[in-house]
C-alpha cells in the first residue's frame, strides 16, 4: 500500500471539531498516512519550499485537507499552492513531480449538502466552487481523484450529541476514501 501525505491547512485546528476528528483518525495509521498542518509548522507564513517539495516527493499520493471559507482554501493553503507548485519541478516541460501522483481534495464545509446546488443557496456544486484544485493539480499533470466533502451544520451552531455521531461516521467514511485512494 502507498503512503500518502495530507496537507492540513486549518487556521485554528483547536477549535476544529470535524477536521481535528479527522486527524485524530489519520493519526492512528502513521504507516500509511503522513500528516503535515501548515499552520503548525508556519506559524510565520514563511514556507520551506525546498522541505515542502522533497515531503511531496517522498510519497506516492497528496490530499489536500482544508474547511472550505469563502468558496476556497484557507490563505496558507493558497501560498503553499503558490510557492510549492513551481515551474520546472511541478509544471512545464521540466517539471514532472506530480505526474501521475492521486491527488485529491478533502474539505469540510459549514453548511448542508442542499446548499451546494444548482437550486440552491450556493447555486453551484462543490466540485464547481472548487473547481481551481482540480484545474491545478491536472495542470501537474496529477491523477487528479474525486474530492471528499464533509458537509455539516453551521459550525456557530454548536454540536449536538446527533451531530458529534455523523462527524464521527466522516471520520470512518474518510479514511475508507483515502484507503480507496492507495
Amino acid at each position: 500500500m502507498s503512503k500518502t501525505l495530507i496537507i492540513v491547512a486549518h487556521p485554528n485546528i483547536a477549535g476544529s471539531v470535524v477536521n481535528k476528528r479527522w486527524l485524530a483518525e489519520l493519526r492512528k495509521h502513521p504507516d500509511r498516512f503522513t500528516v503535515h498542518e501548515l499552520y503548525a509548522a508556519y506559524p510565520d507564513g514563511k514556507i520551506d519550499v525546498a522541505a515542502e517539495q522533497a515531503r511531496v516527493d517522498a510519497h506516492e499520493n497528496l490530499v489536500l485537507q482544508f474547511p472550505v471559507y469563502w468558496f476556497n482554501c484557507p490563505p496558507l493553503l493558497k501560498q503553499w499552492l503558490d510557492d510549492v507548485l513551481t515551474y520546472g519541478w511541478a509544471y512545464g516541460s521540466k517539471g514532472k513531480a506530480l505526474a501521475g501522483k492521486k491527488t485529491a481534495v478533502a474539505v469540510s464545509l459549514g453548511a448542508p449538502a442542499q446548499d451546494y446546488a444548482k437550486d440552491g443557496a450556493v447555486g453551484y456544486t462543490i466540485a464547481e466552487a472548487l473547481r481551481p484544485f482540480e484545474l491545478a493539480m491536472k495542470y501537474c499533470n496529477a491523477a487528479y481523484q474525486p474530492m471528499f466533502a464533509f458537509h455539516t451544520i453551521d459550525s456557530n451552531a454548536g454540536y449536538d450529541a446527533a451531530a458529534l455521531r455523523v462527524i464521527e461516521q466522516s471520520a470512518a467514511d474518510y479514511l475508507a476514501y483515502l484507503n480507496r485512494l492507495a
